[in-house]
Parts: structure tokens; C-alpha cells; sequence
């Protein structure tokens, strides 16, 4: 197993070594990810890394929706056929035209990142470790932890829209939904806490949270999840009425919406929770307590999301012999 010689970043965090160690071992025990290596492209393509970085940070100046979309879209790719890319294909009946993909975003930045790669070092970098790196460094540059990740994921050949909704979570989820999900996935219950603090950034159509509402007789919105503070309620309510564009969007994090941090779980204990998916981490005993945790520590969410996010983007991975590098993000190759 290699090691990358290079720190965290020039300004790590406090916990920035201790991290480093933990993800290491992560690495070394997990089977799933035992043919990634930190800085796989060191020889190969060593500006790989900053390639990505560079098209994140140039896309994200001009868009601040950027990151929160590319933090979806890893998700998306990875709980779907594996950390592959499998999203990104284009086509009738690919993941990328089913229903709950369809607000899926950022593409752009991923083959903008891919078209630069394939200039500096042709047929070398996945689509897939793109779209892990381009995650990673959407968290960074929104004020979270700043970390390194494995690398040498290759590119899935399959993408079925069929595979889609038994395999992502919907925002209506009960906790044991969830739970089936992502231990099917290999997360554990510690991972469904930390990874749903993605919601710090990001942002949802009116439709996302629209079941703790309902219409009334006279063509109203009122309330009827009463874990949801009232308040709060009342702003979503006015931000998508009954007759509201289904192009609005409203932030995840109504208090910080455009940094990563642990406010997400500080709106949880206060019942500001955007989605029935959030609000269950507060209302369940056997997640209660990680919610509080992180809303009252910020450098231990910052820990636990390191590990979790290693997890995620190292379910299902392609290496090896499997799969392909492909040419273009959009299209397997000929």
C-alpha cells in the first residue's frame, strides 16, 4: 500500500494526521477497496488531482450551487452499480434518465475536468475517481475537512434506470429504510448519520419535502409533521405554495447554506431538519445521541465524515482488469 508524502493541505485541520492514519486503515482493512492507493496517478498523471481541484474551484467561483451538486452526485454513482460512473452515461434506460435522476447536476464539471485530463495524460483517469475527487474537493472548498482519497477506481459498462430506486434513499425514508440501504451497501448506522450530514450544503425542489404537507379545502399549505418547527415550516411553505414552479429550489441548510460545517445537525435539534429523512436522526434513540454529538462538536463531525466519505466512495469500486477508462464520461467506449 502506498502512501501519498504530500500533507493534507497547506492549512490542515487540528485532527488533519490523526485522520490520515484513520483512513489509511480503513483502506488496508476494507476488501472493497483493496486495489485503491493514494496518489494512484503519481506516475502516471500527477496533476491529476489538481486538474480536478482547478475545474471544481473554477466552476464553484462562477456557480455557488456547484459543490452541494457534486456532493449529490457521488452519492447518486455510488449506491447505484458502485463508485463506477455509471451515473454519468447518457441514453434511453441509463441511471442518468430515471425519474429520480433527472435533477441530478454538475455534469458539466466532470467532463470539463475529463476533456483537460484526456489532453494531459489521454486514457489514464477514471470518470470515476472525477467524480469521487470532484465530491472530495467540493467539501473542501466549502470550508470542510480537507483530505485525501484513494484513487484507481475504472469506469462501469452498465447503467440501468431498473437499478436506480432500490438502491437510493428518498427523502420520505423511514430509519429502517435506510438502514436496509446502506447496510446492503456495507455502511453502518454511525455511516447514515455522518453521510446525511451532506445536507449542510445543497439544495431540493419543493417536491423533495412536500409529504409534511397538505393541501387544504381552500388551496393551502398546512402542516402535518408536527416535528417540524412551525416557523420553519411557515418559511417553506411560503417559498413553495400548492401552485409553486417546479423549478424552486430551496437550501438544505437554511442558516449556512453555502458551508460545509455541522449547523445541519444543529437545525436537526432545533427541528429544522428539511427532509422526513432528517428529522428520523433526531427522532430515533439509536441515532439521537451522534446528532447531538456533532451539533455540539464540529471537529469530531469533520472526523467521522472523513472515514464515512472513505466508505462511500470505496463501495463497489472497479479496478484492475474490470471496467474501462473511458474517453468520455457520457458514452462507454467503442
Amino acid at each position: 500500500m502506498e502512501t501519498d508524502p504530500v500533507p493534507f493541505s497547506a492549512r490542515p485541520h487540528l485532527c488533519s494526521f490523526l485522520v490520515l492514519g484513520l483512513l489509511y486503515a480503513v483502506v488496508v482493512a476494507s476488501p472493497a477497496s483493496a486495489s485503491l492507493f493514494f496518489n494512484f496517478y503519481g506516475a502516471s498523471c500527477p496533476t491529476a488531482e489538481l486538474i480536478v481541484s482547478n475545474t471544481v474551484r473554477s466552476a464553484s467561483s462562477s456557480d455557488p450551487t456547484i459543490p452541494g451538486k457534486l456532493l449529490r452526485l457521488v452519492f447518486h454513482d455510488c449506491f447505484v452499480e458502485g463508485c463506477d460512473a455509471s451515473v454519468l452515461l447518457q441514453g434511453n434506460g441509463t441511471e442518468r434518465s430515471d425519474p429520480g435522476n433527472r435533477s441530478l447536476a454538475g455534469f458539466q464539471v466532470i467532463d470539463s475536468a475529463k476533456r483537460m485530463l484526456e489532453i494531459f495524460c489521454p486514457g489514464t483517469v477514471s470518470c470515476a475517481d472525477v467524480v469521487a475527487l470532484a465530491a472530495r474537493d467540493a467539501v473542501a472548498i466549502t470550508g470542510g475537512p480537507q483530505l485525501q482519497i484513494p484513487t484507481g477506481r475504472r469506469d462501469g459498462r452498465i447503467s440501468a434506470a431498473a437499478n436506480v430506486r432500490p438502491n437510493i434513499i428518498d427523502t420520505t425514508f423511514t430509519m429502517k429504510e435506510m438502514i436496509n440501504i446502506f447496510t446492503a451497501k456495507g455502511l453502518s448506522l454511525e455511516d447514515l448519520v455522518v453521510l446525511s450530514g451532506a445536507h449542510t450544503i445543497g439544495s431540493a425542489h419543493c417536491s423533495a419535502f412536500s409529504d409534511r404537507f397538505q393541501e387544504d379545502s381552500k388551496g393551502k399549505l398546512t402542516l402535518i409533521d408536527t416535528s417540524l418547527d412551525r416557523n420553519y415550516a411557515n418559511e417553506l411553505m411560503q417559498r413553495c405554495p400548492v401552485d409553486a414552479s417546479a423549478s424552486i429550489t430551496v437550501v438544505n441548510d437554511p442558516e449556512t447554506s453555502s458551508s460545509f460545517d455541522n449547523q445541519y445537525y444543529r437545525n436537526l435539534v432545533a427541528h429544522r431538519g428539511l427532509f422526513q429523512s432528517d428529522s428520523v436522526l433526531l427522532d430515533d434513540r439509536r441515532t439521537r445521541n451522534l446528532v447531538e454529538d456533532f451539533a455540539n462538536d464540529q471537529e469530531k463531525f469533520f472526523q467521522s465524515w472523513s472515514q464515512s466519505f472513505l466508505k462511500l466512495t470505496s463501495i463497489g469500486v472497479k479496478t484492475g482488469e474490470e471496467g474501462e477508462i473511458r474517453q468520455s464520461c457520457s458514452m462507454v467506449n467503442g
